[in-house]
């Protein structure tokens, strides 16, 4: 089955003005992001074309330094082949690259436009890449109202957008696509009234004292949420937004990988729902997040990091390269923490485990009562006795 990669191959000589944006070029444009475009793309209101942003790019990189990442994005400037010179995105124009990593503000975030041969501008926000400060931007989340990267994310349209007229789609992947969504609703009025949608790949939602502003919900009906069978990033916090189900061809969580859902013409694989494991594990985390604190939620956030800072690694790739040393650094990290402090993680995560089991329980006995129901409706004769049917 296809992927983005084969969709350009496909229909990357198809012009917008035949085959108008869809869902599946907003995710192009959502991965695409993932490139590193330091040296190569305009950081302030120069524009350069997508053909020039290929040549300087593969100028400075090759294909066999690119494949030798250990990341699920890294064929993300490959897609660069299948846009540049073609009828598609061909022309397509790029600007105002923006890339800060931060940790003493606890900030990942990248951003780029690319203006394209439809006469609309598309920011697409890049989403947590292998940083220790990227991943604590992500569980900030689950207590902050805002966070720094949502600030400055808006700001970024703000800076950009004012005062113009060019119609808007704003997308991301992962956190990218919190970042869309947060950037769209806190822009300026009058850059939120152009925008035509957001694209929301799999990425978490917000607390529910954002999604219940009167901006949000004003946006709520341009937000397309995407997410695979099997979802998890996507499921966290509340966005309300309708689910697009789209198959992949991964496993787990690994189907957070939008490299590899499915495409079929000029749309996704779409499925009814998620899997029965997604949906329990959605209601597990939101029932949990709901019993504990917002101190609560902090400590646990800032305990876990402080542990992972530890190490002295500044990404998630060089702790797992030497876990040995890193797990003793963690425990010698752990052993000076006080006492209360630890108590209060460990009945956090032995209180997660519980609503994980109570949440099992009540999803079976559900199930079983179902069945139960349909058999007695069946031998009634008011139900077609599911045996028949096998």
């Amino acid at each position: 089955m296809a992927n983005i990669h084969e969709y350009l191959i496909w229909r990357g000589d198809v012009p917008f003005s035949i085959s108008p944006f869809n869902e599946v070029d907003g995710l192009v444009l959502s991965e695409l992001v993932y490139t590193d475009f330091h040296g190569v793309a305009p950081e302030n209101g120069e524009r350069i074309t997508i053909e020039e942003i290929r040549r300087l790019f593969w100028e400075k990189h090759t294909k066999e330094e690119i494949m030798a990442q250990n990341t699920y994005t890294k064929t993300a400037p490959l897609l660069l082949d299948g846009m540049a010179g073609k009828g598609r995105f061909g022309g397509t124009a790029v600007a105002h690259y923006y890339d800060v990593v931060d940790t003493d503000a606890d900030i990942q975030l990248a951003a780029v436009t690319f203006y394209l041969p439809d006469g609309t501008a598309f920011v697409a926000f890049r989403g947590t890449d292998d940083t220790v400060v990227g991943w604590k931007e992500d569980f900030n989340m689950s207590y902050m109202p805002e966070t720094e990267g949502q600030r400055r994310a808006a700001k970024y349209l703000n800076e950009h957008f004012s005062g113009q007229a060019i119609p808007l789609r704003v997308g991301g992947h992962s956190k990218g696509g919190n970042l869309a969504m947060y950037a769209a609703v806190c822009a300026d009025p009058e850059i939120r009234e152009r925008i035509i949608a957001v694209y929301n790949n799999d990425g978490p939602g917000f607390l529910r004292q954002f999604t219940e502003t009167d901006a949000y919900r004003a946006m709520l009906p341009r937000i397309i949420c995407t997410v695979p069978e099997k979802a998890v990033i996507g499921t966290l916090l509340s966005s309300e937004a309708y689910q697009h189900v789209v198959k992949s061809t991964a496993n787990g969580i690994f189907q957070h990988d939008g490299f590899s859902w499915q495409v079929l013409g000029d749309h996704f694989v779409e499925t009814e729902k998620r899997t029965d494991s997604s949906i329990m594990l959605e209601s597990t985390l939101h029932q949990w997040l709901s019993e504990q604190s917002e101190e609560n939620r902090r400590l646990f956030v800032n305990t876990l990091f402080s542990l992972l800072e530890s190490t002295g690694k500044a990404t998630i790739g060089e702790i797992k390269g030497d876990l040995p040393g890193s797990l003793i650094s963690m425990r010698r990290m752990l052993d000076t923490m006080p006492k209360e402090q630890r108590d209060t993680i460990w009945n956090m995560i032995t209180q997660f485990f519980a609503t994980g089991s109570d949440t099992l329980l009540q999803e079976t006995k559900k199930s079983l009562l179902s069945r139960l129901e349909t058999f007695s409706l069946s031998k009634l004769g008011l139900r077609p006795d599911p045996e028949e049917n096998t």
